[in-house]
């Protein structure tokens, strides 16, 4: 499991590259909740997702990403906001490899 840095500002995007994969992360908050954009290779591959607690982002093998994402309340199980990115709530990555063995 990895930890994508995020910063406690409302909107922004994260550009990295997870087990060979570039992929670019929009995370923004709406009046209704912290949302998320997945982009794999500049090409969209799931958007507006609402982030919760422990609740896996993608979920499906056949959107062609290897591995998943999660946010982790590290005080207890908010759904995250944007106001405790980076401190309180993690963005989390784990690779397939993980996911089965789960």
């Amino acid at each position: 499991m990895l930890i994508v840095p995020l910063q406690a500002i409302p909107n922004q995007t994260v550009t990295t590259t997870l087990d060979g994969q570039v992929t670019q992360i929009n995370v923004y908050q709406t009046y209704n909740g912290l949302f998320t954009d997945i982009y794999l290779e500049n090409t969209l591959i799931i958007g507006g997702v609402i982030c919760e607690n422990q609740n896996r982002i993608i979920r499906s093998v056949y959107l062609g990403y290897s591995g998943d994402f999660a946010f982790i309340d590290t005080q207890g199980s908010n759904d995250p906001d944007y106001t405790g990115l980076g401190s309180r709530y993690f963005l989390t990555y784990l690779t397939a490899a993980e996911l089965a063995a789960v």
